[in-house]
């Protein structure tokens, strides 16, 4: 099953590639005030709500998406726990990264047709991370890696956006990660039983139409179950809780304005957005990959626009 909001976040069901119906009336008697609590209980109780799902999905009607705006699907999660350096980086990496973690703030969210917003700000860079998301399904706390995967909800696209080289550097990223619309998501959460492996979907990044990042989940240097364990072991995970499983960096490149990002995870859909910046900032169009080849471990400098190095 396939769950986004659409226009004044009605609760539908995907129906086929292009549309959806509308179950709002099937999960009404969920407490709610608002479309982030009626999803995040709807999480909670799914096993309970899924017959009704069904049920209204299949009655219809359906109707086409276009011309209708597809909202986050998870407008304010309690959490989003992103994985840090979490890629074998197509296997160039000797040995994995210690496993690490960030918290980014509920406000970046952002979904389908929206705009990330670079902040007038000294930032060496802003990238967008593409990166399969975990939606938590039932309460995790400090569960085994072998129990892990009962936890999950489902899953979806997720970007984790980025604003590179902050001063001080001591105090990087609370500052660089959590800025308001750093982190679009959906256009759906996927539920669970239609994603056979999780561990091997492929993710495809495009700017302006042209693929930067390429690359497969079976390449995580920490597998999912791990990550779920390690991180119910420092905090609890609630329904509706987003982790994100991090990004292979060699594809990152800077996001500018005007760019139309796309990010697709396998069965996952597709993840329109735009980029904004009043500023008008430039850099080239260059990848982590591009600048290594050239023999630089940093990323491209900035060529335009206030901030640009003297």
């Amino acid at each position: 099953m396939k769950l986004l909001f659409v226009d004044d976040f009605r609760l539908c069901v995907m129906h086929g590639a292009d549309h959806a119906v509308d179950v709002t009336a099937a999960v009404a008697d969920i407490p709610h005030l608002g479309p982030a609590d009626l999803i995040n209980g709807l999480i909670a109780r799914f096993e309970a709500y899924r017959g009704k799902l069904e049920a209204a999905a299949a009655a219809g009607p359906a109707f086409a998406l276009a011309g209708h705006r597809i909202r986050p699907p998870l407008p304010k999660p309690g959490n989003i726990v992103c994985m840090a350096v979490n890629y074998m980086e197509d296997g160039t990496l000797k040995e994995p990264a210690p496993i690490n973690a960030f918290h980014k703030a509920p406000t970046a969210i952002i979904g389908p047709g929206d705009a990330m917003l670079l902040p007038d700000m000294g930032a060496s860079i802003f990238e967008g991370e593409a990166e399969m998301a975990v939606v938590i399904g039932k309460r995790a706390t400090r569960v085994k890696a072998a129990d892990a995967m009962d936890h999950i909800f489902g899953y979806m696209n997720f970007i984790d956006g980025s604003a590179r080289g902050v001063k001080p550097p001591s105090n990087v990223f609370f500052q660089m990660k959590s800025r308001d619309t750093f982190a679009p998501i959906g256009p759906w959460i996927v539920t669970k039983d239609e994603i056979k492996d999780p561990q091997k979907l492929g993710i495809t990044l495009t700017n302006n139409g042209v693929v930067m990042q390429k690359f497969n989940t079976d390449d995580m240097a920490h597998n999912i179950a791990r990550c779920i364990e390690w991180v119910s072991h420092i905090h609890t995970l609630e329904p509706g809780d987003i982790l994100a499983t991090g990004t292979n960096h060699r594809g990152l490149n800077p996001f500018m304005d005007g760019d139309r990002i796309t990010l697709a995870v396998e069965h996952c859909g597709t993840l329109e957005f735009t980029v904004s910046d009043p500023l008008q900032r430039s850099w080239k169009r260059e990848t982590r990959l591009d600048r290594q080849k050239q023999g630089f471990d940093t990323p491209t400098p900035q060529t335009g626009g206030k901030y640009t190095p003297a």
